[in-house]
């Protein structure tokens, strides 16, 4: 089962599932996912579709339980921060308490945003972050926080197996267009020739980690022996500014967009850079897409949608 299964990384995790021969249940409450990403899997007889809020029980047959149900952009998680938090938290016990019932594995995506805005770099899985437990991101980085402490409560509590990924920044086809995260902004700004709005000065970090390499390294996880549980940071260690990420989409798109400074969002990491020196031990994971494929690929999953292609186009 794949909760968020018809958001960009659920869709993809589910067709990686179906390919390697698996039976999957997609769940979904359709809130920033879209039955679009999961059409071609419709069809398919070992797939299913289910409309269905995590923070409600659930109560199905399952062997193991991919928990990717929450929005994880800003303007998505908060537009209703109160339900974000939800979606974290009761969302984590509803699906701990199905995988205690039907003795299934279970795997949290969690996220970079545990480590806040780190003091130290790069971030490594035993750094326990530098969080503002009150500010408007709150919602979603301590929501995370709590989930990954009520699964290793059910770890030690009921000796569930569980599985804790930390994601870092991930981009590729499917991502919604008005998501309000980086690339996917930049890239809507430049087909339609909009100046492209950089935080800033653009001198802030990211990693950007292609979506094939990370849905690679959350089956690689699932895979690996029970008493492995993690967390483990999953991402690009290749580290990129803001900047030099706009220029790369202008240069790919071949347009002509003028770089615009907008004001840093309130508690914005200032870099980010994952230590995937476990993922590499424990589950032999590393990326392999570099930017500029990832990027170009991406482009190309815009352009054939049409989404922005023209200014002020929808």
């Amino acid at each position: 089962m794949v909760t968020g299964g018809a958001g960009f990384l659920g869709s993809h995790l589910c067709e990686r599932l179906l390919t390697e021969g698996h039976e999957v249940l997609c769940v979904d409450n359709f809130f920033t996912g879209s039955k679009r990403n999961v059409a071609h899997l419709v069809k398919n007889p070992n797939f299913e579709l289910l409309r269905h809020d995590v923070t409600f029980p659930l109560y199905v047959e399952v062997d193991e339980i991919y928990n990717l149900a929450c929005p994880a952009s800003p303007i998505h998680y908060q537009f209703d921060p109160v339900q974000t938090t939800k979606t974290s938290v009761h969302g984590a016990i509803n699906m701990l308490g199905l995988a205690k019932r039907v003795k299934a594995k279970i795997l949290q995506a969690s996220t970079s945003e545990v480590y806040g805005d780190p003091a130290v770099h790069p971030q490594q899985e035993e750094y326990w972050g530098n969080v503002n437990p009150i500010g408007p991101r709150a919602c979603y980085d301590e929501g995370k926080r709590c989930a990954e402490t009520l699964f290793f409560d059910y770890r030690r509590q009921h000796n569930l197996c569980i599985k804790v990924a930390r994601i870092f920044n991930t981009y590729g086809p499917r991502m919604h267009p008005n998501d309000g995260r980086v690339v996917s902004n930049f890239i809507v700004q430049a087909l339609r020739g909009d100046p492209i709005t950089i935080s800033g000065d653009g001198g802030q970090t990211r990693s950007f980690c292609f979506v094939d390499d990370l849905i690679d390294g959350l089956i690689r996880l699932m895979g690996t022996p029970d008493a492995f549980c993690g967390p483990v940071n999953l991402g690009n260690p290749v580290e990129t500014t803001i900047g030099e990420l706009a220029e790369k989409i202008i240069k790919i798109t071949g347009g002509e967009s003028k770089l615009l400074s907008v004001p840093m969002p309130v508690d914005d990491p200032k870099r980010r850079k994952p230590d995937i020196t476990q993922a590499r031990k424990a589950l032999n994971w590393v990326p392999k897409v570099n930017l500029d494929e990832g990027l170009a690929a991406t482009v190309e999953y815009f352009r054939r949608t049409q989404v922005a292609m023209t200014k002020g186009g929808a």
